[in-house]
């Protein structure tokens, strides 16, 4: 079991955001940032942190914080609260 701490790192690092910020409002166009080369970035840390190969469509579908961890269930990878 993951901590969404530990996937919310990877945001912060990947996108240069705030570690203070809700991951909640983490969001795809919404997130100063968040363009598609930093999602890119992104889903390489996700990747190596997580040890997963995402496919195609789940890089595409991801667009939030909350998406990934959804994505993430997919391939085994459970978060505590």
């Amino acid at each position: 079991m993951h901590s969404t701490q530990e996937l919310k790192q990877v945001f912060v690092e990947a996108l240069g955001i705030d570690p203070a910020t809700d991951a909640d409002s983490i969001v795809y166009g919404q997130t100063q940032g968040w363009d598609s080369t930093a999602h890119m970035g992104l889903v390489a840390g996700i990747e190596n942190r997580f040890d997963i190969m995402l496919d195609t469509q789940d890089l595409i579908d991801m667009s939030s914080f909350r998406k990934a961890t959804e994505i993430l269930g997919k391939y085994g990878v459970s978060f505590d609260a």
